[in-house]
């Protein structure tokens, strides 16, 4: 069953069970990452994902409010991408002739 908090809703099976933007696959942490890690504004994030900029000010306002909760879902994404870096096919791995 998916939850929701105004905007903000997690689904499991969607991203993992991330809190996201309501009907769109755009995580939380993706949106703070982009407004403010790199500093983009609200408006042009909002622009390029087809959200509404209130949608970006209530992903921001979530994070700021669920600290912890953010914190684990990095957490969690890091551990995945080390997973799937393990599992990741390198050159090495083929022969000569491009079989495995």
């Amino acid at each position: 069953m998916a939850q929701t908090t105004a905007r903000i809703q997690r689904t499991p099976g969607v991203l993992g069970g991330q809190p996201r933007i309501a009907g769109h696959r755009i995580s939380v942490l993706q949106l703070y990452e982009l407004v403010e890690g790199k500093g983009l504004e609200p408006k042009t994030v909002a622009g390029k994902y087809d959200l509404d900029v209130t949608d970006v000010y209530h992903a921001l306002a979530y994070y700021h409010d669920n600290v912890e909760e953010m914190t684990e879902v990095r957490r969690r994404r890091r551990e995945t991408i080390e997973r799937n870096r393990e599992k990741a096919l390198t050159p090495d791995d083929f022969d000569s002739t491009g079989t495995k």
